[in-house]
């Protein structure tokens, strides 16, 4: 942790930072919190744990933005795994039904995928950190209860496949807030007839920003509070 003069005042502005897996965006924001001896520090709209990349951390008067931030569209690059279904939709939850997916064509995987581009409604998943009554649904759904949820209007622009060597693929994905990729991968998998879960996920555009502009971690905590200052996107540029 670095020592603060509390005569000198938190920088203000956004951080870009290339979130690595295993961390939660709380985890990020406390960490540099913490490190550089912040009084205001929050981020522009989380990841997954096990998800990687663009993440915005908001410092000072940056904080004020995070309605703003968190509106912005999303780019992401994920792979799905083919022929398995989980609780969570993803490779971090428990199987649920495991299928041949064998038979699955690139030629059906284009075609089930053109469906899902433009407006629609989405069911967010029960593993989420959405709220039900004040308790997220992640809790609820760690003491086996599903809930009723609503469907969230989201637009898809862009849900391309980059590469299919069965039973994975690679895609990309350009939305709306909100969107939930893992959910597009159970429901394209619920189309073929097989079953598919998200086995990575990493999101390389928020708003206007991208991941080719963003910090390692590891790198921002060898800064001190002056090199923190100078590497800060300022709040009128955002």
């Amino acid at each position: 942790m670095r020592k603060r003069n509390p005569h000198q005042a938190d920088p203000d502005g956004v951080l870009l930072i290339d979130k690595p897996k295993e961390w939660t965006s709380h985890d990020v924001v406390a960490k540099i919190r913490n490190h550089f001896n912040l009084n205001k520090v929050g981020h522009g709209g989380t990841l997954d744990p096990n998800a990687t990349g663009l993440i915005m951390i908001l410092i000072g008067r940056g904080t004020k933005l995070s309605a703003k931030i968190m509106g912005g569209d999303k780019t992401y690059e994920g792979e799905i795994l083919y022929g398995v279904e989980t609780d969570s939709q993803d490779t971090d939850g428990e199987i649920l039904v495991e299928k041949d997916a064998s038979q699955i064509t690139r030629e059906q995987i284009l075609e089930e995928m053109k469906s899902f581009r433009g407006d629609q409604m989405q069911m967010p998943p029960m593993v989420s950190a959405i709220k039900k009554d004040g308790v997220a649904l992640y809790k609820l759904a760690r003491k086996g209860q599903e809930v009723k949820r609503d469907p969230r209007f989201i637009h898809i622009y862009k849900y391309a496949l980059n590469s299919f060597t069965p039973p994975r693929a690679t895609v990309e994905v350009q939305c709306t807030k909100g969107t939930y990729v893992r959910t597009l991968a159970h429901d394209l998998g619920q189309r073929l007839g097989c079953g598919a879960c998200l086995a990575e996920l990493r999101r390389t555009k928020s708003s206007e920003f991208s991941i080719s502009d963003a910090w390692d971690l590891a790198d921002v905590l060898e800064w001190d509070r002056d090199e923190l200052a100078g590497n800060l996107i300022h709040i009128n540029q955002i």
